[in-house]
């Protein structure tokens, strides 16, 4: 069995005693039901990861005897911000769990006209936090010791008009250009994904005025999620760290 891979919240310091978080001693104690003297890779988000040996298991405590750091850079050289407007059901946690993986470094959840997605406040602040949960879940599983940030919800209008120097994209199904006639990005790129009924013409033109670059896939419609991680992916080929 691979060694299980666990993020801890605060800075992890060489050769310590560090006591786990609640949803990580849970983890370890009732999901993977391990034993004292077994081995974890521990990790912070700052890039290092900590070999560690499980020094006490109990049901409401789990601590581990840390080793040295070993920096491990598993992150792309692609930049990727991804906009994605909220989807519905467990859509917008499959693309959350996999554009992390596949690398993206930011995400902002997005409401636009055609969302779908009604939520109150509250109910809002409890989805940031279950996507926050994936994202850490998503790290732990595919090797990145450097957590991706996961932005509060935003409107498409105020995401569009932030400033940056990033590439800005918009997948559009009859766009002039695909992803392989894309110059190089300097600083960065960010990617906007619409809704399952995609963006009004409004909404369109309004990219357009925030000089978004409308690229083609390829001949076929595709779902939000599918867009998504298939953009994701061919950018990192041609920019990133895949192929």
């Amino acid at each position: 069995m691979r060694m299980p891979r666990i993020y801890h919240p605060e800075n992890i310091s060489p050769v310590s005693l560090v006591t786990l978080s609640e949803d990580a001693a849970g983890h370890i104690g009732r999901v993977l039901r391990m034993q004292t003297g077994q081995e974890i890779l521990l990790f912070d988000g700052h890039g290092a990861e900590y070999p560690a040996i499980l020094a006490e298991v109990s049901k409401k405590t789990v601590t581990a005897q840390v080793g040295e750091a070993v920096v491990r850079d598993n992150e792309s050289p692609l930049h990727l911000h991804l906009g994605q407007v909220i989807s519905r059901g467990d859509k917008m946690e499959f693309t959350i769990q996999k554009s992390v993986e596949l690398g993206v470094n930011t995400i902002t959840p997005l409401l636009s006209e055609r969302c779908g997605v009604k939520l109150d406040q509250k109910r809002f602040e409890k989805k940031l936090q279950q996507w926050q949960k994936i994202v850490i879940a998503a790290c732990e599983q595919c090797g990145r010791n450097t957590i991706p940030e996961i932005r509060p919800i935003m409107s498409l209008a105020d995401w569009c008009s932030e400033a940056t120097d990033a590439i800005k994209l918009n997948l559009h199904p009859r766009a002039s250009y695909s992803i392989n006639t894309l110059p190089a990005p300097d600083k960065g790129i960010r990617l906007l994904i619409g809704p399952e009924g995609g963006l009004s013409a409004e909404e369109i033109q309004m990219t357009k005025n925030h000089q978004f670059e409308e690229i083609l896939l390829g001949p076929r419609v595709l779902r939000t999620e599918t867009a998504a991680l298939t953009a994701i992916t061919a950018l990192q080929v041609r920019f990133g760290d895949l192929g």
